[in-house]
Formats: structure tokens, sequence, C-alpha cells
């Protein structure tokens, strides 16, 4: 299997997620991440999913399905040697008396940050590509995880150049 990172721009409509999220699920594809936000254009928003797939051919089938749906501007295939790709995680971390001072060399380790502080936990929040978050969750493991909140990766091509901008140029 092949992880493939897809970059959407579309027009703000309600249902578009769920007709775009559906495609895949026709298809049989799980999407392992899903992140939606606004762009610096009004009216337009960024879908960054994330696919794993085992052969290229049904991805491209879903990409010129997901081209022919009305609200979809632009497709792009995000390569990690050329975007920049980031995940953001709130980890809340078992800490007492003892413990805490080893949970916060992790995070200054790790270049996280705790943003929440309890007699018994302490919030840490972490961006960063995949190998970081995941070796930061290991070296949580021994003290003990009690919850996790993840977004899906965010990914934007690297350089001058915007999707955006050649979407509005035409």
């Amino acid at each position: 299997m092949s992880t493939h990172v897809l970059s959407l721009l579309v027009e703000d409509r309600p249902g578009l997620l769920t007709r775009v999220a559906g495609l895949f699920a026709r298809r049989s594809f799980n999407i392992e991440s899903l992140a939606v936000g606004v762009t610096e254009v009004p009216g337009i928003s960024r879908i960054t999913v994330v696919v794993d797939v085992e052969e290229q051919l049904p991805l491209e089938q879903v990409t010129k399905q997901l081209n022919k749906l009305i609200n979809v501007i632009k497709i792009v295939e995000l390569d990690p040697s050329s975007s920049v790709q980031r995940e953001h995680m709130l980890v809340k971390v078992r800490t007492d008396n003892t413990t805490r001072s080893n949970v916060i060399e992790v995070v200054n380790l790790f270049r996280a940050s705790v943003v929440d502080y309890a007699p018994d936990a302490l919030v840490v929040e972490v961006t960063g590509d995949k190998g970081k978050v995941e070796a930061l969750l290991k070296a949580f493991e021994p003290f003990g995880i009690k919850e996790i909140a993840q977004s899906g990766l965010l990914a934007i091509g690297r350089g001058g150049k915007s999707i955006t901008e050649r979407v509005l140029r035409g």
C-alpha cells in the first residue's frame, strides 16, 4: 500500500464534504486523515485527504470523479519531498510529583508545549511530521497516555507558487 496526500480546493457549499468522502468510500478507500479549512480566498476551502491505496489506477479514477463534482475547483497530489506536511496533536499524559519533571523533559526534547496542568496530568501540544508525533507518543508510553486528540494532516506545496493563485488567474 502507498500513502497519497491530496489537496482539494473547493467552493464552500453545504454537503460537499459528504460527497467527497462518499467517493472514497464507494471505492473502499480508507481515509487515514481529513482536514478542512478556509483559504486566503473568501468562499474557497482546502480539503487535505490522506488515503492508502494498493494501486495508482483506482486513485486516478477517484480523482477524475472528484473533478466532475461541480464545487471542486482543483485537485493536486502533494509529494512529501515537494510539500510541507504537519500533524497537530494534543496528548494528556499521566503525571505525579515524581514523574512530572521527566515528562517536561520529554516535552522540551521534542519542542512541544505544555498547554494545561493538573495535579495528575499534563496536556501537551505537539506539531510536526508523522515521525516526530509517533516518537513523542512512544516516549510518553512509560508515563501513561490518558487521552489523545489529533488533527488531520495539513500540507502545502513548497516554494512561492500557490495553487489558489493559479486557479484565480485561470
